[in-house]
């Protein structure tokens, strides 16, 4: 089983919060994002990112601005709500804890 396979669940899982990561940069179209992710473990299509997009909609995470483009129509540009910001600290802190509890227990 490749690796990629193996760890399936685990990319899953950090999806999320690696998608508020890139929103809370800068604000993003969904290509932003998809770039962003491009080239590492965590390379995603359209047809997983939309539905994730529209959940953390929903959850009141993120919310969009439409924003003119010179490239053709209109984009939804997402950003970070004050909610979703409290959400991504949340998030880092516990990734931390788990990075040192994991690292601790090797020694």
């Amino acid at each position: 089983m490749e690796p990629a396979e193996r760890f399936s669940g685990i990319r899953k899982g950090l999806l999320e919060f690696l998608t508020l990561k890139v929103i809370n940069a800068k604000p993003a179209y969904a290509a932003d994002i998809l770039a962003a992710f491009s080239g590492t473990s965590f390379a995603t299509q359209e047809g997983t990112l939309y539905p994730l997009l529209s959940k953390l909609r929903r959850d009141q995470l993120v919310d969009y601005e439409w924003q003119e483009s010179e490239a053709g129509p209109p984009r939804k540009y997402y950003r970070l709500t004050a909610k979703g910001k409290k959400e991504l600290a949340s998030v880092e802190a516990y990734w931390k804890d788990i990075i040192k509890e994991v690292a601790d227990l090797g020694s």
